[in-house]
């Protein structure tokens, strides 16, 4: 499982507990987890490394948790998240998605989600999706 979603200018780091989340679940999961400890931000080369990362994982992965966390609309609104989201959709991947009722573009995730899948659920706690996520997993 990868996840997608806000690490830039966020409210709460959210990827700390979706990761003790997972390990807890009662099946066992691979999590591609894209948010590092350190970002060497003034390295000109560290951008591509991690977004090179992120794509190879992304497409490895056999679903795709997206959560928009609340976030500062003056600092970001997540737009290569987004753009992954829309990646995601058009390739046809699995993906589970949630955003925060406070996050600033919350209405185009589920304009994107109502247009690109009908039915689909968006979540709107970070717990929610996590357990959607899980249960996406057929344990039989």
């Amino acid at each position: 499982m990868f996840l997608a979603g806000g690490i830039t200018a966020i409210d709460e780091p959210w990827h700390q507990h979706a990761v003790q989340t997972l390990l807890t679940a009662p099946i066992p999961l691979v999590v591609f987890n894209p948010n590092r400890i350190e970002f060497p931000i003034d390295d000109p080369d560290a951008a591509f490394s991690q977004v090179s990362w992120e794509q190879h994982h992304l497409r490895a992965a056999d679903l795709t948790l997206f959560w928009f966390p609340r976030s500062d609309a003056a600092r970001t609104t997540q737009p290569i998240a987004m753009f992954e989201l829309g990646q995601a959709m058009a390739e046809g991947r699995r993906i589970v998605v949630g955003t925060d009722p406070c996050y600033p573009r919350e209405p185009d995730v589920h304009l994107l989600c109502q247009l690109n899948r009908p039915g689909m659920p968006v979540w709107s706690t970070l717990d929610d999706v996590l357990t959607a996520a899980i249960n996406s997993f057929d344990t039989s």
